[in-house]
């Protein structure tokens, strides 16, 4: 079982280096995330669109698409957050991470799941407190 943030979701639907290895993880695992990764992939795909002008808008709305058919068909399940929110909140206050990075490593430790991210620093939070981590620069 694997719990994938949003860092490693808009990796692959952005298709950025190493988008191949998290699609080997989304083929043959039990993927869960949270909703808060969908708002934060879809302002991924908003930003290579409106900021960084790398993709056109068709394929904006393309890579939403393919977003949403990832959820749509459960090859990541998605959970809300507002289940995580108090035991992310403790964890943030006491380890200085972000809530945002919290809520996926919680998600993992009440899940007894491993956690693929792209985020270095979320990577190592994880490990130091018994997250098995699957790091995808």
């Amino acid at each position: 079982m694997i719990v994938i943030d949003a860092s490693s979701v808009a990796k692959y639907v952005l298709k950025e280096e190493n988008w191949r290895e998290i699609r080997e993880y989304l083929l043959y695992s039990e993927v869960f995330s949270l909703d808060l990764m969908l708002k934060e992939v879809l302002n991924a795909i908003w930003k290579h669109y409106s900021i960084f002008r790398s993709i056109p808008i068709g394929i904006a709305y393309a890579k939403k698409n393919i977003l949403f058919k990832l959820t749509d068909q459960e090859i990541i399940r998605i959970e809300p957050q507002h289940k995580y929110l108090e035991p992310a909140f403790d964890f943030a206050l006491k380890n200085k991470a972000t809530i945002y990075d919290s809520l996926y490593i919680v998600q993992a430790l009440q899940k007894q799941a491993q956690l693929l991210t792209s985020d270095k620093k979320q990577a190592e939070t994880a490990e130091k407190h018994g997250v098995s981590t699957i790091f995808i620069p």
